[in-house]
């Protein structure tokens, strides 16, 4: 028998948060159920977590078109309720929140008031196919994708930089199933987790800002496929892998190092690091409305919204 890597060690998590039953929507219909859930009734569908400076959590609620923001110790409450299907989230470094919103776009929310406005809605008056996360680069730049409905059958998911000065570029439409996006330490290499093909793909960002030799990093199996993926402070890749039930940690050249199982359930979408020291996981664990979290043994990479 060939063996290719050392089998990744074991990191258990638990239960953070659940959703309570009051902030649950039971027996209503949804519009993105009846698609994604084949009508089946879905009473929360958590995704997109990020930290903000104080610590505080925010995660969307993907049917219902809310943002929750969940303390450390737990305590939850609805900051915004509105017309859309908000995916992915980040915190700007100022305080503002920015959303993938399959509905509607990139879209704007000051946590201070709840209000949610659009930011960008349209590449050249076309509406995106369904945008589903986001990143920010140091220099206040906004990579996000554009998933929709694409896979193998549809291979034209896109990747967008919109940067700071407005200016939005598409920098690859030929992706079967774009869904998470980070960028490297270097900010010179663009990871996407491509769900429908099983992987994540390696974008090299040239010198003229456009990406050129776009290449498989890692082939998954099993499951769905990769969802949210997130950097560790040594350059390595954090990848959810949503159907699997588990978070793969691998080092920078791609090797897996830790497997972090879920203890509620399979659909394990997004994360985000926060805590001491940046070395605790939070999970989204979808379809039971929980979040897990797990300490590991390596810090997460500095986001955005904690930069000075």
């Amino acid at each position: 028998m060939i063996t290719l890597f050392q089998p990744p060690e074991v990191i258990r998590t638990e239960v953070f948060f659940r959703l309570p039953d009051e902030l649950r929507r039971s027996g209503r219909p949804s519009v993105w159920a009846s698609v994604n859930r084949v009508g089946a009734s879905v009473d929360c569908f958590l995704e997109g977590p990020s930290f903000d400076r104080e610590g505080n959590l925010y995660v969307v609620d993907i049917p219902w078109g809310r943002i929750f923001r969940i303390t450390p110790s737990g305590d939850v409450s609805l900051i915004a309720e509105y017309d859309g299907e908000p995916n992915g989230l980040r915190v700007h470094k100022e305080g503002t929140i920015y959303i993938a919103d399959y509905k509607n776009g990139i879209m704007h929310l000051d946590p201070a008031t709840g209000r949610v406005e659009p930011h960008c809605e349209r590449f050249r008056l076309e509406r995106f196919k369904g945008c589903n996360d986001l990143i920010f680069a140091s220099n206040g730049d906004l990579f996000f994708t554009d998933q929709g409905q694409t896979g193998h059958q549809d291979a034209t998911g896109r990747v967008f930089r919109l940067s700071a000065d407005g200016r939005l570029d598409c920098l690859i439409d030929t992706i079967p199933s774009p869904n998470g996006i980070v960028l490297d330490r270097n900010e010179r290499i663009i990871y996407v987790g491509v769900t429908r093909a099983n992987a994540v793909w390696r974008l090299p960002i040239m010198g003229d800002g456009q990406v050129s030799k776009v290449g498989t990093f890692i082939q998954l199996s099993g499951g769905m496929g990769p969802d949210g993926i997130a950097m560790t402070a040594d350059n390595g890749l954090v990848v959810a892998h949503t159907g699997l039930g588990c978070i793969w940690i691998f080092d920078s050249f791609g090797q897996p190092l830790y497997r972090v199982n879920s203890c509620a359930g399979h659909s394990t979408t997004n994360i985000a690091f926060g805590g001491p020291g940046n070395r605790t996981l939070y999970i989204t664990e979808s379809d039971t409305g929980t979040i897990l979290r797990a300490e590991l043994p390596v810090a997460g990479a500095m986001l955005y919204s904690h930069m000075s």
